[in-house]
């Protein structure tokens, strides 16, 4: 017999990693597609002791691998941000004369809104193929949602050449040979939604965000798509504006076609906030797979520290929590404390604005525990 996490098929073990990039369209299919993966046995110590050594190599892959890709975790920020998504994208069935307004979601960095709309548009890539079948009327792959990422340098001819990039396109030629190679690519394969990551990257000086935003408003007039754009500080930086002035800002095409919206990190100012907080651990507690794992490890005895050590910031808090899982597993410590969650590293922002949060706490002006009668309580 064999134990628990040790394999019967003498295969050689590849382990869960997905190496793939969701701006190509063999990559983002992977991230539509793929199954969800199996958490990992919940093993006790003594179980992990009558492991072979490599059953337990293999086993603790697993966890890393698990812990690593936690998530999308549907709190409210995201039920709410996904139905505002829906709202705009599906009621968007203008026919091809009409231009379809867009949507922006505009946040601090380390919220999680890049996995959230991509999330949004894996679900609305299934529910179309689903409902309209794999293959277009003409014989060609249906991809109703495409998602691209822009860099520093972005151009009107390097946004073009994303799109063509992804669809497996040439990318030679000038920006409006781009532009109608990308056309082309949309109606055949009945895409609907344009995911643009990173949009942020378009402004700069106010002739570089009219000539983007003029670029914008001509891919909104040219693809019978919505357009969702992710980016961080973009009202502020005049896209929405075209570069205008507050004053001239009624004159600007491109804000009038674009609903703002945001994602925000969790607060614990008001007991509503103190149990989205709470329920977010328990919701990561239960997939954690730690042979010391005891319920409240997470929401209970550290639910102050991650909030100070995260300032509430989504994406934050999970690579402390996996980082600190892989510390565990790796030391045998199999929980997670806070003398082992000091030791790990987090994000140079999170790092930076914790010691306030850290000293309101201990000062008793900050809780994230709900004012609901539950006590704290130490574990053993």
């Amino acid at each position: 017999m064999t134990g628990p996490g040790e394999k019967t098929d003498g295969e050689p073990f590849e382990g869960g990693d997905r190496q793939y990039s969701p701006t190509r369209l063999p990559g983002w299919l992977v991230e539509v597609f793929a199954p969800d993966r199996v958490q990992p046995d919940q093993l006790t110590r003594a179980q992990l002791g009558e492991l072979s050594s490599q059953a337990l190599l293999e086993h603790n892959d697993r966890r890393e691998v698990w812990h690593a890709n936690i998530g999308p975790i549907d709190t409210p920020q995201l039920l709410a941000l996904h139905a505002d998504l829906a709202e705009i994208v599906e009621s968007n069935r203008q026919d091809g004369d009409k231009t379809k307004p867009a949507a922006l979601v505009d946040a601090y960095p380390g919220l999680g809104k890049s996995t959230a709309v991509r999330a949004y548009g894996r679900a609305l890539y299934r529910k179309q193929v689903a409902l309209r079948g794999e293959t277009t009327a003409a014989g060609d792959r249906r991809v109703p949602v495409i998602y691209i990422a822009l860099t520093g340098n972005t151009s009107v001819r390097g946004l073009n050449a994303s799109i063509c990039r992804f669809y497996g396109l040439p990318t030679s030629g000038n920006a409006d040979m781009l532009a109608e190679r990308a056309v082309d690519a949309v109606l055949s394969m009945n895409t609907i939604a344009i995911i643009i990551d990173d949009v942020h990257f378009m402004s700069g000086s106010n002739s570089n965000a009219i000539r983007m935003a003029n670029q914008l408003k001509y891919l909104a007039n040219v693809f019978p798509v919505t357009l969702l754009y992710i980016g961080v500080g973009v009202q502020q930086r005049g896209l929405l504006r075209e570069g205008l002035s507050p004053q001239q800002a009624l004159l600007a095409q491109f804000g009038r076609r674009t609903t703002p919206l945001t994602l925000l990190p969790f607060q614990v100012e008001d007991n509503t906030g103190r149990r989205q907080w709470r329920t977010l651990l328990k919701t990561i507690e239960k997939q954690l797979v730690l042979a010391n794992k005891y319920p409240g490890m997470l929401a209970r005895d550290l639910a102050d520290y991650l909030y100070s050590r995260s300032t509430g910031h989504f994406a934050s808090l999970m690579t402390l929590i996996n980082r600190g899982c892989l510390r565990a597993i790796r030391s045998g410590h199999e929980r997670l404390d806070k003398n082992l969650m000091d030791q790990v590293k987090n994000d140079a922002a999170a790092e930076d604005a914790r010691q306030e949060l850290q000293a309101a706490i201990e000062a008793g002006l900050l809780t994230t525990r709900p004012d609901d009668g539950e006590q704290p309580r130490k574990s053993a």
